[in-house]
């Protein structure tokens, strides 16, 4: 699997935790969105275990082992004990406060860095000082420092927004430095000015400043500096490895500053360890403050109080989270937890998916470091802060595994959809077959692990089976509710990729800027994983009350071909169904939820004019007493249609019901909604008119023509074929329509007096499906989609085009005016992008702050498609059917390149979570 992204939702989407506002020591909310995650995290905060009190600020921390260190305000090195918190050490390491500490990879050496410009490595073992690494030049307050033990260099981010690099393998071969050029011995900007009369306040004689005597001097050589390496402070720096393709495996510097901005650095293997080639990594203005690693997922917290997630893989922004209400000043990661504190002495904490289930008061004002660590049997966060004191909390609760057969994380559900992309489920052609049993067999067993009774239905004409799946319901738990059904297939469109238009193998699940690739992924592969993996989440906690039944085949994208009959004949299995669920289609944009309630039916049709003769010359016998194939064919095709695109097939429309007052306020909805999104979509009147086109009418397409012969310009073909289509609405039936069609074209055939034959083939139908938005399963939906798609902050984009309508021409020579240009999927999801509209508020100080909007109500719409199936389960088991949309309008199903947001994967299980809960007991 290529590229696969880790658990977490994408492309660069900013979603919301909850403020940080009153929260107290002994007052802590909890949150619970039911989503499944690889480690169960405990609703109760972390236990205070032990805490240490020293006079000044705590402003860096780390742990080993067996100790825990910390850097003070006083410029103080401290040294506890991890198993039984006593001091060890004390040593006034720096005449300034100690901004950062970092542990060499074999635990022997500790760097510590500071507002005096001084960097100094001491040993671990004596807590000696063994060097002091300094710049000739002024760099002010060193506020990051990193060390690669493979190239025994040290890299140090400063106030003068420089990194510098000193290597401790050249310290022997570089020419002493000169005494005078220490910082200690440097005229101040500010402290050493010249006051009115022109003279200084004399400075202490030499060397009373110095503290830490001891070890060797260092002074970094003026080629060893990268001047701006950002436009803004050097904030902090990390190193990490599994970046890159390059042999070896080399380690890659990464830092972030006041611009903003994270960067990637080469590091130069063989030489002085000369930081290179920088990516940079950009996501708005706000300073990035601090920075955690796990794997290869980076964590920057950023002023403000948000964090971003950036995968370092594809280099690409997952997601931002606003996590506090101020300034995030230290991240913590460990145990697959993410720990944030903030300026305002809270701290939380996240699971993998980025959820908040645990906050509370760490100290009393800012919490400035943290680190994750464990001791024996015990996990704990350690914090730092202000407040002068050092807070060892015990997390070993919120991260106890479960017990084995609960651990059912996002992880699981990607490496399943991984494996069933990778076979080529195309039900069209007959070479895959063999696949497509196999895809069926793998999704079987799969139910079946995750407790599932399981059997597949054969169907007709060795065509590719059914999957059947329950779940049991749990009657000790609860009173035994409703059954639930969901459809779904596990079949998709050919993805050939003869032109190489994929961004990866289609076969292959990929994963880029928050999205999945892979044929499938989002039709409707994902789809039914994301409601397998809801199911199981319950069946684990064993909190399942009903019956759950799934219907996934493996011939939706061919017409359900034997769909019916292998239903019908194994009802008896199946048993009772109350509700039925799918979720087969797609947002009308990318911003969005929707909840449909009404497909079209569709009719497909092949006609065919041929005669007995063979292929012809055009120049040698071609005349009026020929009565081509062609011709005849185009003559009756334009007999179904008007010149205004209507069906003019007699009596077409008779049955059409007309709208209603609720039917006309949805669209009205909906066209508001997306014009206030996109502007550019036009006029709101045009739009709901393009959609009630699109939905409640029906329609005729003509899909393509064939001729046979050789394909040049000289032959009268014997025969000519074309294949077309009708879509049908609300009671149009398939019969009626079909005998319809078929008597327009024999009777337009019979008016050509042909000499050739005609034949009409009826390929595969559906019926139209119209559902009842009130009823119960929709409004259990739609109360699952506003709690789960809470809504998302982010700047309105701005368009480059003008959206001020122009007037039509006056075209006084009477010709009509052009129509205007109709909405399409393209044209809905090429202007998304818009998230629930930010408006902002002026606060006391001034300061423009984002006000959030409501929850997002799901659009209800209608759809132009067809599904075969839904229909003849609601007539079938006599059940309503409700249909949720989980991808995005650009998910490019059955087209190159499709695609589904990691986003809408995880929060589509959420939302069937809920309603697999609470639909039964409706």
């Amino acid at each position: 699997m290529a590229n696969l992204l880790p658990s977490s939702v994408t492309d660069g989407q900013r979603s919301h935790d909850d403020t940080d506002n009153d929260v107290s020591d002994a007052a802590v909310e909890f949150e619970h969105n039911g989503a499944a995650s690889p480690l169960s995290i405990k609703t109760h905060r972390p236990l205070l275990f032990h805490k240490i009190h020293n006079q000044t600020s705590i402003l860096a921390l780390l742990t080993s082992d067996s100790k825990i260190y910390a850097g003070t305000q006083s410029g103080d090195l401290l040294v506890w004990s991890l198993e039984t918190f006593e001091l060890l050490s004390s040593i006034h390491a720096h005449k300034s406060s100690v901004l950062c500490l970092n542990l060499s990879a074999d635990g022997t050496l500790l760097f510590t860095s500071a507002g005096d410009a001084i960097v100094n490595v001491w040993s671990t073992s004596t807590q000696r000082r063994l060097y002091s690494i300094y710049s000739k030049y002024d760099v002010g307050d060193v506020f990051c420092v990193a060390y690669s033990s493979d190239l025994q260099t040290v890299y140090l981010g400063a106030q003068n927004t420089s990194i510098q690099w000193y290597s401790l393998a050249q310290r022997d071969v570089r020419p002493p430095p000169d005494p005078t050029s220490h910082p200690s011995y440097r005229n101040h900007r500010f402290f050493d000015s010249k006051g009115p009369t022109g003279v200084s306040t004399p400075r202490p004689s030499s060397g009373a400043g110095l503290c830490a005597l001891g070890g060797q001097d260092l002074e970094i050589h003026k080629d060893h500096i990268v001047q701006y390496a950002h436009y803004g402070y050097v904030y902090c720096m990390l190193l990490a490895r599994g970046l890159s393709s390059d042999h070896g495996d080399p380690e890659i510097l990464i830092s972030g500053g006041g611009d903003g901005t994270v960067k990637l650095w080469s590091l130069q293997v063989g030489g002085d360890g000369a930081i290179t080639r920088p990516i940079s990594l950009e996501n708005g203005d706000e300073s990035v403050l601090s920075m955690a690693l796990d794997g290869t997922v980076l964590y920057c917290g950023r002023s403000e109080g948000n964090f971003d997630v950036w995968d370092l893989d594809t280099r690409q922004l997952i997601r931002t989270v606003q996590a506090h209400d101020a300034d995030i000043l230290t991240l913590a990661v460990g145990h697959g937890l993410l720990f944030t504190g903030a300026s305002n002495g809270i701290s939380k904490l996240f699971n993998s998916l980025h959820e908040s289930n645990n906050r509370w008061k760490a100290h009393e004002h800012l919490i400035l470091a943290s680190f994750v660590s464990s001791y024996h049997d015990r996990d704990i966060y350690v914090t730092g802060g202000n407040d002068g004191s050092i807070a060892i909390w015990d997390i070993s609760e919120c991260v106890k595994r479960p017990k084995k057969g609960l651990d059912i994380g996002n992880e699981q559900l990607l490496q399943s959809l991984a494996k069933l992309v990778s076979f080529r489920t195309v039900s069209s052609r007959p070479e895959y077959a063999q696949d497509c049993r196999r895809g069926a067999s793998y999704l079987k067993n799969l139910f079946k692990g995750l407790g599932a009774e399981t059997e597949l239905f054969n169907t007709d004409d060795n065509r590719n089976p059914i999957v059947f799946a329950r779940f049991k319901a749990n009657v000790k738990k609860r009173s035994r509710g409703k059954t639930v059904l969901f459809y779904g297939h596990y079949d998709v469109v050919a993805a050939d990729d003869k032109e190489q238009t994929w961004k990866t193998p289609p076969f292959e699940l990929s994963g880029e800027n928050g999205y999945l690739y892979g044929r499938g992924v989002s039709d409707n592969k994902g789809p039914v994983l994301a409601a397998l993996y809801a199911v199981a989440d319950i069946v684990a906690g064993q909190q399942l009350g009903s019956d759950i039944i799934f219907l996934i085949e493996g011939e939706e994208e061919s017409g359900s071909r034997g769909f019916r009959k292998a239903i019908s004949e194994n009802k008896y299995i199946i048993g009772a169904v109350d509700w039925i669920l799918l979720a087969n289609s797609y947002w009308l944009n990318d911003d969005i939820p929707c909840l449909t309630y009404g497909l079209r039916g569709v009719i497909r049709a092949t006609i065919e004019v041929k005669s007995e003769r063979p292929d012809l010359h055009s120049g040698v016998d071609g005349s009026h007493f020929i009565s081509e194939a062609l011709k005849d064919l185009i003559a009756l095709l334009a007999t179904l249609t008007a010149p205004d695109g209507k069906v003019a097939i007699p009596g077409f429309y008779d049955k059409i019901p007309p709208m209603t007052k609720y039917e006309k306020e949805r669209y009205q909805v909906i066209s508001e909604t997306l014009i206030r999104q996109n502007p550019e979509l036009g006029d709101i009147q045009n739009l709901a008119d393009s959609f009630k086109a699109r939905w409640r009418e029906p329609s005729l397409t003509i899909h393509r023509v064939r001729t046979s012969g050789p394909p040049n310009s000289s032959i009268i073909s014997r025969a000519a074929t074309a294949d077309l289509s009708i879509r049908l609405v609300p009671n149009q039936t398939t019969e009626t329509v079909e005998k319809a069609l078929q008597k327009t074209l024999e009777k337009a055939f019979h008016r050509l007096d042909s000499a050739n034959e005609l034949a009409i083939r009826f390929e595969n139908q559906a019926e139209p499906w119209l559902g009842d938005p009130t009823n119960e399963i929709f409004r259990t939906l739609e109360e699952a989609i506003m709690d789960v798609w809470k809504p998302l902050r982010s700047p309105r984009r701005q368009s480059s085009v003008s959206t001020t309508k122009r007037p039509l021409k006056d075209l006084s020579n009477g010709i009509k005016s052009p129509k205007l240009s109709p909405v399409t999927s393209s044209t809905l999801s090429s202007g998304s992008g818009n998230l629930s509209k930010e408006i902002a508020e002026t606060s006391e100080n001034g300061r423009s702050v984002p006000r959030q909007s409501p929850a997002q109500r799901p659009l209800y719409i209608r759809e132009g498609g067809s599904i075969p199936a839904i229909r003849f389960l609601e007539q079938e088991f006599n059940a309503p059917a409700a249909h949720l949309p989980c991808g995005q309008a650009s998910d490019s199903a059955h087209l190159d390149n499709e695609r589904m947001r990691l986003l809408n994967l995880y929060s589509s299980r959420k939302i069937f979570k809920k309603v697999f809960q609470e639909l039964p007991y409706r």
